[in-house]
């Protein structure tokens, strides 16, 4: 009788992790040793031997010191099932139509779409903050709406599968889409100077006049062509969210009140003109307000509200759903996506008037 060929604990646990994956109860990146050490009962270093044993298997590949391993199942499963997290800028995103149809579409593709509790704003744009979010995130790809320059870098280094939905993206080699805004925030700025408009501020916590970006400059130098310096007053940005803008409207309308808005979001639109409200302020009779952004809601609006629209959403659904595909695939997508854009002037704009 021949001897029995028992395993050793390293490789009971390499061989239980190997069943584990695939079965798929992780996709896409896999748990460090000290995550999986407590619930197997074994030590940390008995754990990480087993993961270097399935890293020879081919079945992880290591992503670097101190970063977790990345899930390669055969080529024989073909497209993998991906949870997809939206981290949103703000709460309210969730409302927006194009994004519950990205995860109805998703979902219908078969993989996990959902919200990550926990928004952009909240977190101030903070990638530490960002950081440990997204490690206690069970995610395999990450679709981030109006992330600054510094959020969507942090994903490309850790190199974590992420869309740009909106954002400070230009410029960076990541995957995104977005509607060319440029042109109509010109045309809308124009049409403030117009009215006779000086004091204009442009309300968008992505930028400042120190980093401007295309959309923050555009503005900026449609201003100057129109005889207005420029400066912090314009274009002043802001942190901490809906406590940090109230803060900035409050100290705008200390000394030099502007006479006309723009802001970059509905419900930075929402709160501003909340503000204007309790301050007595009328729109457009005393003050003109524009938003960046389309809501189906600004029609119905009485006076209907002047904004940036774009003709369909469906082009960002696509988009995303088609990324997500190429990802599953293990296919590398980067590609960025503009939507064509225009201003509707709406009835939220009108000729400047005597001080308030």
């Amino acid at each position: 009788m021949g001897v029995p060929n028992f395993l050793t604990i390293t490789e009971q646990v390499a061989d239980y992790l190997r069943g584990e994956i695939t079965r798929r109860r992780w996709i896409g990146i896999m748990p460090g040793m000290n995550s999986l050490a407590p619930e197997l009962e074994v030590n940390a270093k008995t754990v990480e031997v087993a993961l270097r044993q399935l890293e020879k298997e081919g079945l992880l590949v290591s992503q670097g010191r101190g970063r977790r391993r990345k899930i390669v199942l055969p080529q024989k499963r073909g497209r993998q099932l991906l949870r997809v997290a939206f981290l949103l800028y703000e709460k309210s995103d969730q409302s927006l139509d194009y994004l519950i149809d990205c995860k109805n579409n998703l979902e219908l593709a078969g993989h996990t779409a959902f919200y990550v509790q926990i928004n952009l704003t909240e977190i101030k744009m903070d990638v530490r903050r960002l950081a440990r979010m997204v490690s206690k995130t069970e995610a395999d790809a990450w679709v981030v709406a109006g992330g600054t320059s510094e959020v969507l870098k942090w994903f490309m280094q850790q190199k974590i599968p992420a869309f740009a939905l909106f954002g400070r993206r230009r410029q960076l080699n990541i995957a995104g889409i977005g509607p060319e805004a440029i042109p109509p925030i010109v045309e809308a700025t124009r049409r403030l100077i117009d009215f006779g408009h000086q004091r204009i501020v442009f309300l968008d916590s992505l930028y400042d006049v120190s980093k401007p970006g295309a959309t923050g400059k555009a503005f900026l130098d449609t201003l100057s062509a129109g005889g207005i310096t420029t400066g912090s007053y314009n274009l002043p940005g802001w942190e901490g969210g809906l406590e940090g803008l109230n803060r900035l409207l409050h100290s705008s309308f200390q000394l030099t009140p502007p006479t006309a808005i723009i802001v970059g979001s509905g419900p930075t639109y929402l709160a501003t003109l909340h503000f204007l409200l309790n301050r007595g302020i009328q729109v457009p009779k005393d003050l003109s307000l524009i938003v960046t952004a389309e809501d189906p809601d600004f029609y119905l609006c009485e006076p209907s509200v002047s904004h940036i629209r774009w003709k369909s959403s469906r082009p960002i659904v696509n988009r995303i759903v088609r990324w997500v595909s190429n990802i599953s695939e293990g296919k590398e997508d980067t590609r960025q996506s503009m939507i064509e854009a225009e201003f509707f002037e709406g009835g939220t704009i009108g000729p400047v008037v005597a001080e308030f």
